[in-house]
């Protein structure tokens, strides 16, 4: 059965991430996300405060730390946290150390992500795992790892690595994540079919370009 334009924009973090996004980009998908009630806007950080001035509060600001490749150190992702709570985040989207996955340092990547989490308090971690470039078995620890450490969701990926979002790996992601652990769908989501069939296999959040224009304009609209 088929789910109506408004539920499914509802779970969408309607996205501009692009290292040249102007205002005027920014601009506009915040206007799409008030007019059509997306569940947040994930934007860069250095458009949180200004955003937040413009909006206020008739939108939940999203945005992304240690994006995209993850391995800057623990104290930089904890400042760059900080600063965005400060800006006027809602919601943290952070990129996990693949290294330190690739090593076999989990301890580390707990480390991290609990004091993102102690960072964040009653808001909103989302944590990316960059699942292009993990082995089955690594995606299974992190489904442990992020549990343990209390993140609020777990990501398949940023969209800026070799894949994005598979059915097979949300699948995967519920079969091992905790019970208070939500699953948040990225990268290559491009189609109504594939926006509905995420939400189907368990997502709670999507995060793309192409909903807003998919559901209620031009298909193929991105930012």
């Amino acid at each position: 059965m088929s789910r109506k334009n408004s539920e499914i924009v509802s779970h969408v973090d309607h996205t501009q991430l692009k290292a040249f996004a102007v205002w005027e980009d920014i601009k506009r998908l915040c206007e799409e996300a008030v007019e059509y009630h997306t569940a947040s806007v994930c934007i860069p950080p250095c458009y949180v405060k200004r955003v937040r001035e413009a909006y206020g509060d008739s939108l939940t600001i999203c945005t992304v730390v240690g994006f995209p490749l993850g391995y800057s150190v623990k104290e930089a992702k904890l400042c760059e946290t900080r600063q965005a709570l400060e800006d006027g985040a809602d919601e943290i989207d952070m990129v996990i150390n693949i290294s330190d996955v690739k090593n076999g340092k989990f301890e580390a990547v707990l480390d991290e992500i609990t004091t993102l989490k102690a960072a964040v308090g009653s808001k909103t971690l989302k944590v990316i795992v960059e699942t292009c470039y993990l082995t089955k078995e690594e995606k299974i620890k992190m489904c442990e790892i992020v549990t343990a450490a209390g993140a609020d969701f777990i990501k398949t990926s940023t969209g800026f690595g070799t894949g994005g979002a598979t059915i097979e790996d949300v699948v995967l992601f519920r079969e091992n994540i905790g019970e208070n652990v939500r699953i948040k769908a990225a990268g290559g989501v491009k189609t109504r079919e594939d926006l509905e069939k995420f939400l189907d296999v368990g997502c709670s959040r999507i995060g793309t370009s192409s909903a807003v224009g998919l559901l209620y304009g031009t298909p193929g609209q991105t930012y």
